[in-house]
């Protein structure tokens, strides 16, 4: 079964690191420790976090949640961290979830998105995504070849 995350305020951007390698991973803006520790036992979650104080909790003590402390500032080293400590499989699921609100993406035909796409986008690509939650588009354009890069880079890790 894969790993699910939640991720505390200084580490944000990671959740979206995350979801791009397709791991569920919940971002939830001005939760204190409490609600994330509640979160991640409820939910059988992985904590990743900077705060090292939620080491000296119980349920982190005892080994009922699991907590990785995130060592690094940039969140390309944050993700290698994580991809490392858990062996995770960096290209095991990859653009399958929404970057913006973690629901798995659902495949649309072209003709679907002409109206919501812009045109040249509409003229260039084939193949979308969209998000059920938030209705966002997704589309393999400069962006989706810029991550694709970089978990390739991160696939050379485990090499």
């Amino acid at each position: 079964m894969k790993p699910k995350f939640i991720v505390d305020l200084n580490v944000g951007k990671l959740a979206k690191r995350l979801r791009m390698l397709g791991y569920d991973t919940l971002f939830i803006n001005g939760l204190d420790d409490n609600e994330l520790v509640r979160i991640a036992l409820k939910e059988g979650r992985i904590l990743l976090t900077k705060d090292s104080g939620i080491l000296r909790r119980g349920v982190v003590f005892t080994g009922k949640i699991k907590v990785v402390l995130i060592e690094a500032d940039d969140v390309r080293e944050q993700l290698r961290q994580v991809v490392q400590t858990l062996h995770l499989e960096p290209n095991s699921d990859p653009f399958s979830l929404c970057l913006e609100c973690n629901k798995p993406l659902i495949s649309r035909e072209r003709e679907e998105v002409r109206d919501l796409v812009p045109p040249y986008v509409f003229q260039t690509q084939e193949q979308y995504m969209q998000c059920p939650g938030c209705h966002r588009i997704y589309w393999r354009g400069t962006h989706w070849q810029r991550m694709n890069q970089e978990l390739e880079e991160l696939g050379e890790l485990g090499n």
